[in-house]
């Protein structure tokens, strides 16, 4: 029987390998995976992966990134975020790998992603064996035919890899449009983990589907207050994009909010007010960031940017409070679409890799 470290190996791509590319913008690609592993050759880069997945044994926090859009509406773009944010990162501190490896933060690399999948429960038998087919041509019959094949199934099967190597393992995601916290959530609560979620966004995801679809980026949120058993575990801030009032919302399915008109009338009492709300709940945090929920000044740069939203400074004060006062189970930064923005996604992208830079001190604590 494979080991869970073996069956990863078979999920996971180098960070930004999750892109399925074989022309137009492979360059890129390869530049950022021989600049982050600080290697000559492709295959230099598949050997200091592999050492990687081998050291999440001892790891405290891995960052995986999730570059799919299918779960996304109106403008589509979420899948180049994680390698977007990845290059910032590097941009911003040459030394980004070695200071993560000193914290105990390790990028596991991507989830691999067909760019027509979203998850499998959505895919006929047909299309599954295809497609493990295809992405899984060296293994036996029997062992390709347990495999995922859609983004949201693999993200969610690797995840619980991990979890069962790491039993305490933190994750944090770049993703993706917001349908990629599904299965970080799932496979945490999977595993015995119990958390309430903090969720700075521009709108609700509170619909139980959408155009008949279970799962996609309006719906997460919905099915994983199921998950949690609501009881207000469910804390999102910054909404101002809604067909319904907040009564409405909390009223019906027992989650909580903070709209952003509240919290840019009164920002430290919003403040206060939301670290009250995790604090009634007993738990610790999973942070799930859409970038939308910042105003579209700092971050147009995603598929549905709102303007009157929450101030960058805000956002970072709520990271750092809840990593001190409560603590991270996980955390994400969702929905950076460069290609969309005004300025080329410059701005977004340097405002995600804050994001992303803050939430992972929090989670290393």
């Amino acid at each position: 029987m494979p080991t869970a470290r073996e069956r990863l190996s078979w999920l996971l791509r180098p960070a930004g390998g999750g892109l399925y590319l074989v022309s137009t913008g492979k360059r890129e690609q390869q530049a950022l995976q021989r600049r982050f592993y600080a290697a000559d050759t492709e295959e230099d880069v598949t050997h200091a992966f592999e050492l990687t997945l081998d050291r999440i044994k001892d790891a405290n926090v891995v960052v995986l990134g999730i570059p799919s859009d299918v779960g996304a509406g109106f403008r589509r773009g979420a899948n180049l975020g994680p390698q977007a944010i990845r290059t910032q990162l590097l941009a911003d501190d040459p030394d980004w790998a070695p200071h993560c490896e000193r914290r105990g933060i390790l990028d596991v690399g991507d989830v691999f992603v067909v760019p027509q999948l979203l998850s499998d429960e959505m895919l006929a038998p047909s299309q599954l064996a295809s497609a493990r087919e295809a992405l899984y041509p060296d293994l036996p019959p029997e062992l390709r035919a347990q495999q995922p094949v859609s983004p949201l199934s693999i993200a969610e099967h690797a995840l619980g890899l991990m979890l069962e190597i790491n039993p305490n393992l933190k994750p944090f995601i770049l993703g993706g449009d917001h349908s990629c916290a599904w299965p970080v959530v799932k496979a945490l609560h999977a595993r015995g983990r119990r958390f309430c979620i903090v969720q700075p966004d521009a709108h609700t995801d509170l619909m139980p589907q959408r155009l008949g679809i279970e799962i996609c980026f309006a719906t997460w949120s919905y099915h994983a207050n199921e998950l949690l058993g609501r009881q207000g575990r469910m804390i999102q801030v910054g909404v101002r994009a809604s067909q319904r009032p907040k009564d409405h919302w909390e009223e019906t399915l027992d989650v909580r909010q903070l709209w952003a008109d509240e919290i840019l009338r009164s920002p430290n009492a919003a403040l206060e007010r939301t670290l009250a709300l995790v604090k009634e709940t007993k738990l610790p945090v999973y942070f799930s960031n859409d970038i939308d929920g910042t105003d579209s000044r700092f971050a147009d740069a995603c598929g549905t940017p709102e303007p009157d939203g929450l101030d960058v400074t805000w956002v970072r004060e709520l990271i750092s409070r809840l990593g001190r006062e409560c603590g991270l189970v996980g955390g994400d930064v969702m929905e950076v679409a460069p290609l969309l923005g005004m300025d080329g996604g410059a701005g977004t992208v340097k405002v995600a890799a804050t994001y992303a830079r803050d939430t992972l001190d929090a989670l290393a604590r």
